[in-house]
C-alpha cells in the first residue's frame, strides 16, 4: 500500500435518489485529480451527490477547487452536489473560503409549520 493510500481513500455507495461518494484521510494536491475524476463521474451519473466527509481529516485549496468544479459540472446538468457531515479543522475551512454555504443540502420546509 502506497503512502497516498494510506493517507487518502474513497468509495462510491449508490443509492435509489443518490449517489454518497465516502472520502477518508486528506484531501490535497496528491490525490485531487482522482477524487476530481470519481466526483465528475458521480454528478453525471446522477441527479444527486452528496460527498460523505464523516472520515475526512484535512483538506487544501486544491482540494477545495476540485469540489467547486465538481459542483459547477453539476450545475451545468441540472444536476446537484453537496457536502455532508463536515466537522473539525475541515468544516472550518469550508465555511472560512466560503465554499460551505455553497454545497450545504438546503433545509427543507418542516411540512407542519403551514
Amino acid at each position: 500500500m502506497s503512502d497516498t493510500e494510506e493517507r487518502f481513500a474513497m468509495r462510491r455507495q449508490v443509492e435509489d435518489d443518490r449517489i454518497v461518494v465516502h472520502v477518508r484521510g486528506e484531501i490535497d494536491m496528491m490525490v485531487a485529480d482522482d477524487l476530481h475524476a470519481e466526483l465528475l463521474d458521480a454528478v453525471k451519473q446522477s441527479p444527486r451527490t452528496d460527498v460523505d466527509f464523516t472520515e475526512l481529516t484535512f483538506l487544501d485549496s486544491t482540494g477545495i477547487r476540485t469540489f467547486i468544479d465538481a459542483r459547477s459540472t453539476a450545475q451545468a446538468l441540472g444536476h446537484h452536489l453537496y457536502v455532508v457531515n463536515a466537522t473539525g479543522m475541515v468544516l472550518r475551512v469550508l465555511e472560512v473560503t466560503g465554499v460551505m454555504s455553497l454545497l450545504t443540502v438546503p433545509e427543507q420546509p418542516d411540512p407542519g409549520s403551514r
